[in-house]
């Protein structure tokens, strides 16, 4: 009898986990940097891996074809919120999340240079989304590796 409780109740926990658990997704926006620049920005959803919590990242460009990887903070008492540090700390997007587009500000890193930012999500077809993943995976292991 013993057995079936412990059966169970180990059955009834790993389906309560697994009914809360969030699907993780990845999206792109486009948009542009000051009124004019085009930008494009993908952000991937993360489990992470020390906390139950989900956690970002996120690359994006302008100007040329190269990815800036970003090191991305969300706010916890509002969750739309977010701020995004360029890796290398040669900027910061400072975001907010309504519906499908973000705006708010890219700062230098000196502050003297504000510039409004605007996105706006965009639909991706599978092979686009396989790309951008492995696009994120090497800019990821280009910033990141040890």
């Amino acid at each position: 009898m013993k057995k079936t409780v412990l059966f169970f109740a180990v059955c009834f926990s790993f389906l309560n986990l697994n009914a809360q658990s969030k699907p993780l997704v990845s999206n792109l926006y486009k948009g542009t940097v000051d009124g004019k620049t085009p930008v494009t920005f993908y952000i991937k959803a993360q489990e992470n891996q020390c906390i139950p919590d989900v956690t970002y990242i996120a690359m994006y460009r302008y100007k040329s074809n190269k990815w800036i990887y970003l090191d991305v903070t969300q706010n916890r008492k509002v969750e739309s919120e977010f701020i995004m540090i360029e890796h290398g700390f040669s900027g910061a997007l400072i975001v907010k999340k309504a519906g499908n587009t973000f705006s708010g500000l890219w700062i230098s890193t000196d502050a003297k240079k504000q510039l409004k930012i605007d996105l706006k999500e965009i639909p991706m077809t599978k092979k686009e989304l396989q790309e951008y993943e492995a696009e994120m995976e090497r800019v990821s292991f280009e910033n990141n590796d040890c």
